[in-house]
């Protein structure tokens, strides 16, 4: 089908603030060594970059043996993705590993879109490990969330009804010719690619239809894979709604039974609405959350239409979405408050905090467990959405991202940022910790009391700072009170003797300490929280 309207492409130079703001919402954080590498280049060579294909990464190891287990059948550093023997004691370890591996991967993150998608995903196609309870399963399902991340999103939904990890979550394994369970086409409907708004008919008939369609899928025991049954399939016919234009899917007999499944997905992928679902769900994720009827008329129906035009893939959209004029408007730059996830993660990958090397594995994964624990109490604990709808803050109106900060989380994002200053996470003698004399080392012109601060505002804020507000952070904050030229000129003397005389020890507390009382002020703003 041909594409009636795109959206206007972004046209204006590319400057360091509109790198900065497409690194901030496609990945976690703006390294600057990330928006630098960015601004090299235009920003279509850029998108073709982020938007490229990726190997898949190692999968998670063994990291848990401790005083209490030890596994005999996967050694220490081994990948446990290989075993099919689970019982209570390597399961929540393994379960653990997962996690911990998961957080890790997002810390070490290619200059690539991916592990961005497999987060937007895990939240679309929300399941529970708890639910699930097997490390195997849970591992898979996130390893085919990153395989299809940037790939069809057909494809995509095909594999996610079939995959075992989903099939025990939503009752697929329970689905049978005798009792077909309407869970899995319930949710397929609703939250996976109709939806439920305006343009989505879709009939209680409808669920009961799919759900008869599906029968025969569940999970082999012994290896944790899929299988179509044909004895527990319905073979009968299935007729839906006038909103499927009253299609009727002819009931197959034996293995052919499994073909239901793709008659019953080019049903539901004929349906215009498909394509306007998931493109309103990508724009609240990714540029803001309120979607007036202009932007449902300029930006979401044309990204529909294109994302129909591609037959689904998502490459395309994402590059329309991305590169678009819209994406970089002033009022969608610092408009969404960060996620627990952008918050922690990009928190220690803008300020280039150091894990220990997989030297240390044991301690690499506890130090990365350290920081998804801290993330999951600030109520984003991936793996563990709150239900099957996914995190309430993407989608629940009319709060959306405004529910991520409440009298709970917003204490505990201080309280993390602070630990990060101060170094109170550790393991072994290593700490997590941002070495405030480096990172000033990366600004322009740190010797310059107000130029570090008017740099460093820059570089952690979305949306400016105002100029009494920069007077007050610089002698209340950074120069302990002391007042005009006279404290400028302290400043710039104490950083002068830390560059020509780093073993000064004296001195060196004395700038490390006023950096990080500064660094620290910074994040408890509420400027910090946006992105």
């Amino acid at each position: 089908m041909a594409v009636k309207k795109r959206l206007e492409p972004f046209r204006a130079k590319w400057r360091e603030e509109d790198v900065r703001h497409l690194l901030k919402r496609i990945m976690f954080g703006a390294k600057p060594g990330d928006v630098a590498y960015w601004q090299e280049m235009s920003l279509r060579k850029a998108l073709n970059e982020l938007l490229s294909d990726q190997p898949a990464p190692a999968p998670p190891i063994n990291n848990y043996n401790d005083d209490k287990f030890t596994d005999d059948e996967i050694l220490p550093g081994e990948t446990w993705v290989t075993s099919i023997n689970y019982d209570g004691m390597n399961n929540s370890r393994r379960k653990n590993s997962f996690k911990a591996w998961w957080l890790g991967l997002m810390l070490n993150q290619n200059r690539n879109l991916r592990e961005k998608m497999v987060l937007f995903w895990h939240n679309h196609f929300a399941t529970e490990t708890n639910t699930i309870d097997h490390a195997l399963m849970c591992y898979r399902h996130n390893a085919l969330l990153r395989q299809h991340a940037l790939g069809n999103f057909k494809d995509l939904v095909k594999a996610v009804t079939k995959d075992p990890a989903m099939l025990k979550y939503l009752n697929g394994t329970a689905n049978n010719k005798k009792a077909p369970d309407e869970n899995y086409g319930r949710e397929l409907q609703e939250l996976f690619t109709v939806g439920k708004g305006s343009g989505s008919h879709y009939t209680e008939a409808d669920v009961k239809a799919a759900a008869k369609v599906l029968t025969g899928f569940r999970n082999d025991t012994t290896t944790y894979v899929s299988i179509f049954d044909p004895g527990r399939h319905d073979s009968s016919d299935k007729t839906f709604s006038e909103f499927y234009q009253n299609t009727i899917i002819k009931g197959r007999r034996g293995p052919e039974g499994e073909q239901e499944l793709d008659d019953l997905l080019n049903m539901i992928f004929a349906q215009d609405e498909v394509a306007r679902f998931v493109c309103r769900k990508l724009y609240r994720f990714f540029v803001y959350h309120q979607i007036d009827e202009a932007t449902e008329t300029n930006i979401i129906a044309p990204l529909a239409d294109l994302f129909r035009a591609s037959n689904y893939e998502l490459k395309p959209v994402m590059r329309e979405l991305l590169g678009s004029q819209h994406f970089f408007e002033a009022a969608n730059r610092g408009a969404i408050i960060k996620s627990p996830v952008d918050f922690t993660v990009g928190l220690c990958r803008e300020f280039g905090i150091a894990f220990p090397d997989s030297a240390s594995a044991a301690d690499q994964y506890a130090l990365w467990l350290s920081v998804q624990v801290q993330t999951a109490g600030m109520q984003q604990n991936i793996g563990d959405p709150p239900n099957v709808a996914g995190w309430p803050a993407y989608y629940q109106e009319p709060m959306f991202d405004k529910l991520w900060i409440n009298s709970d989380t917003l204490p505990k994002r201080n309280v993390f940022s602070d630990g990060m200053i101060n170094g109170s996470i550790g393991r072994n003698g290593k700490k997590l910790i941002i070495d405030v004399i480096a990172y000033t080392r990366t600004l322009p012109n740190p010797a310059d009391p107000l130029a570090l601060i008017n740099d460093a505002v820059q570089r952690l804020y979305m949306i400016e700072l105002s100029d009494p507000d920069k007077q007050y952070i610089k002698s209340s904050i950074l120069l302990s009170g002391l007042q005009d030229t006279i404290a400028d000129h302290y400043w710039t003397q104490a950083w002068n003797n830390l560059t020509a005389r780093p073993d000064d020890t004296v001195n060196k507390n004395n700038v490390t300490r006023k950096l990080k009382s500064l660094y620290k002020y910074l994040m408890n703003l509420p400027q910090y929280q946006l992105a």
